[in-house]
């Protein structure tokens, strides 16, 4: 009996386990959908579609959260585009900013969208290295491309917007449209939007609290669980964010059809 026991907490043990990593990875360890490597790695066809490049970290990745680039490239009017996610979960612009010519100029992109910046308000990045490695990332792809260029401003981090933390993100914001206005590129007024829409709410939101075992919890509750990333943010008691830092699908959409215009150049 008590070798029965046994055994059945052991794969009680595994199983959980193989949940948890299963989650893990879906959430936190694999690519997104035609990353750079695939898509331009080995240059790319002249005959290929052109090629929309959307640059950040997790919050282009859409592994955890809102997938907007995913929802860009299923629209029918997009389908003569090749959408080439270049968002990677933990980025800071310093880390794009390395990657800039094997991950956007190597695509040969006809228009780039970037929204980096998230982590660097995390990591206390100084504001003056942020202005730097943007402008650098923006004059890169902007000299070695023809591509159109898109600057999106910074979603709020957690849902008060007069926490400390959103007013020293505003701050970053400035700096994105200052860095528009410079290169004579586009700015998508992503973080306005999503104000807007916080404004609006009736309960007071909720004190910034970000951590890994709720961004964990979040990705159970979607990918073993089976919960639409708002069912995830409605049961936080949030509105737009699953875990503070990562959009729903409703905060997603904002971002999906601001791109969209753009494209379409309205």
């Amino acid at each position: 009996m008590k070798k029965r026991i046994i055994i059945a907490a052991c794969l009680l043990l595994v199983g959980v386990l193989g949940a948890a990593g299963t989650v893990a990875y879906l959430a936190f360890g694999r690519s997104a959908a035609n990353p750079p490597a695939e898509a331009c790695g080995d240059g790319r066809k002249p005959d290929a579609r052109p090629a929309v490049v959307a640059a950040g970290s997790s919050s282009t990745q859409g592994t955890l959260g809102a997938d907007w680039v995913g929802a860009l490239r299923d629209r029918p009017d997009h389908r003569r585009y090749e959408f080439v996610n270049a968002g990677v979960n933990g980025d800071t612009s310093a880390d794009l900013r390395r990657r800039v010519d094997t991950d956007i100029v190597a695509c040969r992109p006809a228009a780039v969208l970037i929204l980096i910046g998230g982590n660097d308000v995390r990591d206390h990045v100084p504001l003056d290295q942020y202005r730097d490695n943007l402008g650098a990332i923006v004059d890169r792809v902007a000299s070695r491309t023809s591509a159109r260029i898109a600057l999106l401003s910074l979603p709020p981090l957690g849902e008060d917007l007069d926490s400390e933390l959103n007013r020293k993100l505003s701050r970053y914001n400035t700096v994105i449209a200052q860095t528009a206005t410079r290169a004579r590129i586009d700015y998508l007024p992503v973080h306005e939007q999503l104000a807007d829409i916080l404004r609006q709410r009736v309960n007071d939101p909720a004190p910034y609290d970000f951590s890994f075992p709720l961004a964990f919890g979040a990705a159970t509750q979607h990918y073993l669980l089976g919960r639409s990333w708002d069912e995830v943010a409605s049961n936080g008691g949030r509105e737009l964010h699953v875990d503070h830092v990562h959009l729903n699908d409703h905060g997603g959409a904002v971002i999906t059809e601001l791109a969209a215009r753009w494209l379409a150049g309205e």
